[in-house]
């Protein structure tokens, strides 16, 4: 049964994704998740394992591959096809100039010859018609007719039996026929072709613009796709993930995985609360809030290593959570370059007008690229130690006090280069206070578009941090609306397996009267 077809479903990923801002979680979390799943003809479907064929396989590998397109032709509007030549100085960029060279001298050795040879020109004629053709819109029989009719290939091998085909004359229309259809972009590809003589060329140069104008035609289409796919997304994935799970069982394995760390993190964080309070419920699993869960998953994603496989139902969007991460740990850090400076300088530049502002502005230049490779942290941090110190220096001076002594510029910059170290503790202070906002954003309503306090010591960051959050809760949002009935199916198995039916139903019972 297509998931898009199923309100019920739709139903209780709404609330897994809403349910973030009551106060009555835990009741909530019974009545979603701890009702038999044989009673939900809307739940999404697991087949038992078995064995997958490979026409199976890439079935699934299909799907995903439609999910993952449509996904980013809807939620990113820069996305576009780019035509990308290979490198020169590349293995296959050369094979692929000497083949076309090879191509395009066998042909002019063809029509120089005495008669002209005009075979592969005749086939070269033949696939510029078929492209043409793929250009037009339904109804344009006008059009059509004449190119046809002009690109008859059978009309043309009977001229050139009686070598009176006229290249130039076919290349003139092909140009001619191009600029009708064309993109205006494309506008002055076209007078260069007008302006090339030599006929070899000037149909090599012909594939290279009709490749540029399909490039634009698929474009075209992805354009006007997008808005129904953004209306359509949520049923789409979702369905398109069903069939990608009935071809292989084992495609919710990582999700299952990250779930159930979730879980023995948040049963860890709960001992430790029970272990200082004696007279707290030592039967934390089956008060467990799936919310709680499911987001606290989601924080994690933001620290994740991506050098290890992300989970399934988060394949779509791993580009931009990885984005994220990167943005978050550039602002953690000149978050801690601006609290080691205030807590040491700051008594006197605290009447220094957007002082937090310019280091800022002194840090962010130097700290571009941290997600590449030959990014070295440990030489950025000293850079900005140095120029920090001739900041404060300046506006001491500035201000006709003296400036910072050696022993004081060495321990700012030592403090400085240290944010580089494991366990840090103005890393860690900034780190959990980035986590808290986070955490708060995520448990808004999804409607609510205020932003949560911002907490103290990321006020320099605040307007970095409102903008990623806002990325951030979109992301979550919008996989709580596609994935929220498979989580719900996980959790349900994960946290209330060991609760006897009978007891859950009463507790259901119990749930929906308090609330």
């Amino acid at each position: 049964m297509p998931l898009s077809d199923d309100h019920n479903s739709d139903s209780e990923s709404s609330r897994l994704s809403e349910s973030t801002a009551t106060s009555s979680d835990s009741e909530y979390s019974r009545q979603s998740f701890n009702s038999d799943s044989s009673s939900k003809p809307s739940s999404p479907a697991s087949s038992p394992p078995k064995m997958i064929t490979f026409d199976e396989l890439m079935a699934a590998a299909r799907n995903l591959t439609n999910l993952t397109l449509a996904h980013e032709i809807a939620v990113n509007a820069n996305f576009c096809l780019k035509h990308e030549d290979l490198p020169q100085n590349s293995f296959a960029g050369t094979v692929k100039q000497i083949v076309h060279k090879a191509f395009w001298d066998h042909l002019e050795s063809e029509l120089n010859e005495d008669p002209p040879e005009y075979e592969h020109a005749i086939k070269l004629f033949e696939e510029i018609k078929e492209i043409l053709l793929s250009f037009l819109t339904p109804g344009a029989n006008r059009i059509q007719n004449q190119i046809c009719e002009v690109l008859d290939t059978d009309l043309i091998r009977q001229q050139a039996e009686h070598n009176a085909v006229d290249i130039h004359g076919l290349a003139n229309y092909v140009i001619n026929t191009m600029g009708k259809l064309c993109a205006p972009i494309r506008d002055n590809d076209i007078k260069q072709l007008k302006a090339t003589d030599n006929i070899i060329e000037l149909l090599r140069q012909i594939f290279r613009v009709l490749d540029l104008m399909k490039m634009d035609m698929a474009n075209y289409a992805i354009q006007n796709l997008r808005p129904y796919l953004q209306r359509n997304l949520v049923d789409y994935e979702r369905t398109k993930f069903q069939e990608i799970l009935e071809e292989t069982p084992s495609a919710l394995d990582l999700t299952t995985e990250w779930i159930k760390e979730s879980i023995q993190d948040e049963l860890s964080s709960t001992s430790d609360e029970s272990s200082s309070s004696p007279g707290a419920d030592s039967s934390s699993k089956r008060t467990i809030s799936p919310t709680l869960v499911l987001n606290n998953g989601y924080l994690k994603l933001l620290q994740w290593n991506y050098h290890k496989t992300i989970p399934e139902t988060l394949i779509t969007d791993e580009a931009r959570l990885q984005e994220l991460r990167e943005k978050l740990k550039q602002l953690q850090i000149i978050a801690c370059v601006c609290l080691i400076t205030n807590n040491m300088v700051g008594a006197a530049i605290v009447d220094v007008p957007d002082f937090a502002e310019q280091l800022k502005r002194i840090s962010l230049p130097l700290l571009e690229g941290m997600n590449k490779k030959t990014f070295d942290l440990k030489e950025a941090l000293d850079a900005i130690g140095v120029q920090i110190c001739s900041k404060v220096n300046r506006s001491l001076t500035e201000k006709g006090l003296p400036t910072l002594d050696e022993e004081m510029q060495s321990n700012l910059m030592g403090q400085i280069a240290h944010i580089v170290e494991e366990n840090n503790p103005v890393c860690s202070l900034i780190d959990k206070r980035i986590q808290f906002f986070l955490r708060s954003l995520l448990a808004l309503p999804s409607f609510q578009k205020s932003m949560p306090t911002m907490p103290g010591g990321l006020s320099v960051i605040q307007t970095e941090m409102e903008l990623v959050g806002s990325q951030y809760a979109s992301i979550v949002n919008f996989n709580k609306q596609v994935y929220g009935p498979f989580y719900a199916n996980i959790l349900r198995k994960l946290l209330f397996r060991e609760t006897p039916m009978g007891k859950a139903e009463a507790e259901t019972g119990t749930a929906t009267a308090t609330s």
